[in-house]
């Protein structure tokens, strides 16, 4: 009888084991299988790769102007719909104050006081000039930070790239074009990039060493 009796567990063991492992293969008991991924239209494929292309290039432009610009948007141009000239007038108006934010930002820098805490300050052409008015920076410091031919090169290539970012916005898209990401798929894609990519370029041949406003603050 125990000889029987070890067979039979032997035998239970063996079938438990076994059916372990055919579910370890297929997958949990009860779980369907990976779908396929469906397949994307043109005009998902085109607003995927506009979202892509506006956020590698918002990195390049003021946090602040970029953040309001993504919430106001939808608010002002009615998801895209514009049904009044109000919302068309709000919305160049939203337009026109972010870029002349991201102009005047591109004059700002950051300094560090005595107690190692970071002051703003605007870009003159006598020096830096401290907004909140906490610290004086002596004469030949202030100096360093006088406005030079290349904040305003700077301050222009912010601008484009904003216009860019606003044209890869698919509520100003709508708003003022009225078309389908279907008819659009030329130049929505290709204008925005051409421009994106050339101040890319001329932001990398030509750095800037400021930290202002909005922008990655400088380790010292």
């Amino acid at each position: 009888m125990d000889m029987f009796r070890s067979i039979a567990e032997g035998t239970l063991r063996a079938g438990l084991l076994e059916d372990q492992q055919q579910q370890e293969e297929s997958g949990p008991v009860g779980a369907e299988p990976n779908p396929e991924k469906p397949t994307k239209t043109p005009g998902q494929r085109v607003i995927r790769r506009t979202f892509k292309n506006a956020a590698n290039l918002a990195k390049l432009l003021p946090t602040g102007t970029v953040l309001l610009f993504q919430y106001l948007s939808p608010i002002l141009t009615n998801e895209g719909k514009c049904p009044t000239p109000r919302n068309r007038s709000f919305t160049v108006g939203l337009l026109a104050l972010c870029s002349l934010s991201c102009m005047i930002l591109s004059f700002t820098d950051s300094v560090r006081d005595p107690r190692g805490k970071v002051r703003y300050g605007l870009a003159t052409f006598r020096g830096l000039w401290i907004i909140d008015g906490s610290i004086e920076l002596p004469p030949d410091e202030a100096a360093k930070y006088r406005v030079t031919f290349l904040d305003f090169f700077h301050s222009l290539l912010t601008v484009l790239v904003f216009s860019a970012v606003a044209l890869f916005d698919q509520n100003v898209v709508k708003c003022f074009y009225n078309v389908s990401p279907e008819d659009a798929t030329e130049w929505l894609i290709g204008f925005p990039t051409a421009i994106g990519l050339a101040c890319s370029v001329l932001f990398v041949l030509f750095p800037s060493r400021r930290h202002g406003i909005g922008f990655p603050l400088s380790r010292q």
